[in-house]
């Protein structure tokens, strides 16, 4: 029986979709070896001939819940710190460079980096319960790895706009508004069928054409390799604050 007490990512491959669905006890929130997990998943997809379409999905009732409190509340030093947030540069990097078109399902709320990953995503379908949030400020880092992507998809503006509210959600149909989500549903059932009806058809076009098409859409973002990881220093750093560790600590009780 696998252990999934540190989380689990399991892939199933029909009809040349691939489904990537994560998970962890804690609200889907992601300790460091599950983000290395579905990097390396994600590396492999993209060189994968028998794939033409991802669709990143997660179990439960929240989507994601970023960061791993646990592995945060145990970070004592830059080091540790740093490799921590570059699980999630990594991540984002990953979808970035996948070859493949990238498909979200949004089935529940989403905090910081699960923002960003729905951020990363191509093309993204919601329930209407997936609310957002960036909650960085309020345990005294900031949501920095993530901003490139979700400032690439909602805006300057309305990342500003979500960073400085750090204890208030966003509506999944403010995030519609924003582009953030392609579209909004009122049940599990109508968002599964049309996430599948959409990679269905995505899955019968010319797999060149898509991996083309997927390189113009992130076109100017190579400077990423090298700046997400800066970032990742920035949080690196300021999680071994007093105040994060106050933070975190009464978030946790």
């Amino acid at each position: 029986m696998t252990d999934t007490s540190n989380g689990n990512i399991i892939v199933e491959i029909q009809n040349k979709i691939a489904s990537v669905t994560f998970s962890h006890p804690a609200s889907n929130s992601f300790p460091s070896d599950l983000l290395q997990r579905l990097t390396d998943e994600l590396n492999a997809l993209s060189c994968d001939n028998d794939v033409n379409v991802v669709i990143l999905q997660s179990e439960g009732k929240t989507f994601c819940a970023g960061a791993s409190f646990d592995e945060l509340l145990s970070i004592s030093d830059f080091e540790t710190g740093k490799h921590f947030f570059s699980g999630f540069a990594s991540v984002i990097n990953a979808m970035r460079k996948c070859s493949k078109i990238i498909i979200g399902k949004i089935q529940g709320k989403a905090v910081g980096g699960g923002v960003g990953l729905a951020s990363a995503c191509d093309f993204t379908f919601a329930y209407q319960d997936a609310a957002i949030k960036l909650s960085e400020l309020a345990i005294g880092i900031g949501p920095f790895v993530i901003e490139p992507v979700v400032s690439r998809k909602i805006g300057k503006t309305a990342m500003t706009y979500l960073s400085l509210q750090p204890n208030t959600w966003q509506t999944a149909d403010w995030a519609v508004a924003k582009g953030l989500y392609a579209d909004v549903f009122d049940s599990y059932a109508e968002l599964d069928e049309a996430t599948l009806s959409f990679a269905k058809k995505l899955a019968t076009y010319n797999p060149e054409a898509l991996m083309e098409m997927k390189k113009v859409f992130w076109e100017g973002t190579t400077h990423w390799d090298e700046l997400l990881y800066e970032r990742a220093a920035i949080s690196g750093k300021l999680v071994l604050s007093d105040f994060t560790k106050n933070a975190l600590s009464q978030f946790k009780k």
